[in-house]
């Protein structure tokens, strides 16, 4: 079982996250490598925004496989390579996560693995069953 831990001996979350997850009981971990915006055809999306939309396709996909939802996710990395893109990817993850708050980490780098690439997200995730 997880829950949210947002203590107020610390700042409040800054965007929809909570500060940390515990994990308590038995149960199974998904830990899910950086996804992108690439479809499975291999052609990479144009634009921050459709890179960002189809690498949280991805990453649902990968939990739905695992029997999973965006419920189920206790982690969050998002890595992009321009600051100025975080208003729009701020909305697109938004609208997969819903009402989950998994905790959340957003790191700015100088690049991906490949030019073309603009974010990559990665996640653990954890369910009871």
């Amino acid at each position: 079982m997880s829950e949210s831990l947002n203590p107020s001996t610390v700042p409040a979350p800054a965007g929809p996250y909570s500060q940390a997850i515990v994990v308590t009981g038995p149960g199974k971990w998904l830990h899910i490598s950086g996804q992108i915006g690439v479809g499975a055809d291999g052609a990479t999306a144009e634009g921050i925004v459709q890179q960002t939309t189809l690498a949280w396709q991805n990453l649902v996909a990968v939990l739905a496989a695992a029997g999973m939802t965006v419920d189920h996710l206790v982690k969050v990395t998002t890595f992009l390579v321009d600051a100025s893109h975080l208003s729009a990817v701020g909305p697109v993850r938004t609208r997969f996560l819903g009402s989950a708050r998994p905790a959340s980490t957003l790191v700015i780098v100088k690049e991906l693995a490949k030019k073309e690439w603009l974010v990559e997200v990665e996640a653990v995730a954890f369910s009871a069953s």
